[in-house]
């Protein structure tokens, strides 16, 4: 395990656009899955990330949601907020009512008790990063590939791996979390950090109602399920180069 590269990683720039391009993560997985001719194609910022950005900051990171940056409008259709983007070059910047809303959910959160305590247990660690080599077996091939993940929380002490969501409908959770690939982060990240178990904590955007996720044993195996085709497909396409992307063709009996 290199301890340079995991202190490199702390940073945001160098786990996105830096050292951290070395790695797969969990980001790539549908893309791997699903098409992977768009695998390594660069994305926009948008209204989501920019969302998601400041939620995490706002409880993991204080400091830099100090420095989020904010249209005074209500729309991204609005003059004021062309001119913004145009001026500062940025892709993507949050409304004053986006902002609000977000900082409204994490009040709440910040409100709950079981939420408070969860969060700030002794032993938890903010933002940690961590690498590992993963080997997949087919039929007729080895697959040995490098992944990086950065968990929202670690809790060394009940061995325990948090990670903070939204959602927009938190009856739903449990079908969504394996239509955005949340079965395949449960797994990577309990490799990443083995004999620890992972926890979703989630907080709906429209009720506001907060819950907490534990994983079963099928959900890890589904996970795993992905991250070994994800990792065969990546070494199909890109590392041994003997199939072009553009070749890749979805198989399914309905």
């Amino acid at each position: 395990m290199d301890k340079n590269v995991i202190e490199l990683l702390r940073d945001d720039k160098q786990y996105y656009g830096g050292v951290g391009k070395q790695y797969l993560s969990n980001s790539d997985i549908g893309t791997l899955l699903n098409n992977p001719e768009e695998f390594g194609v660069s994305r926009p910022d948008n209204k989501n990330f920019a969302e998601g950005r400041y939620f995490h900051q706002l409880i993991l990171e204080p400091e830099k949601a100090k420095d989020v940056v904010w249209v005074d409008s209500a729309s991204r259709n609005t003059k004021a907020y062309k001119e913004f983007i145009e001026e500062s070059g940025m892709e993507v910047a949050l409304l004053r009512t986006e902002k609000e809303t977000i900082e409204a959910l994490v009040d709440k959160m910040r409100s709950n008790l079981d939420f408070f305590e969860l969060i700030h247990a002794k032993g938890n660690v903010f933002e940690m990063p961590n690498i590992m080599t993963y080997s997949s077996v087919s039929d007729d091939n080895h697959s040995v590939t490098q992944w990086k993940g950065k968990a929202d929380i670690v809790n060394h002490d009940d061995k325990m791996i948090i990670d903070l969501k939204t959602t927009g409908n938190i009856s739903a959770f449990r079908s969504s979390a394996y239509k955005y690939n949340y079965d395949s982060q449960a797994y990577i990240y309990t490799q990443l950090f083995k004999g620890y178990d992972f926890t979703f904590v989630v907080i709906d955007k429209t009720t506001l109602q907060i819950g907490v996720y534990d994983c079963s044993s099928s959900f890890y195996q589904s996970g795993q399920e992905k991250v070994e085709q994800a990792n065969l497909n990546y070494d199909l396409f890109f590392k041994l180069g003997d199939t072009d992307p553009n070749q890749f063709l979805t198989t399914e009996t309905l």
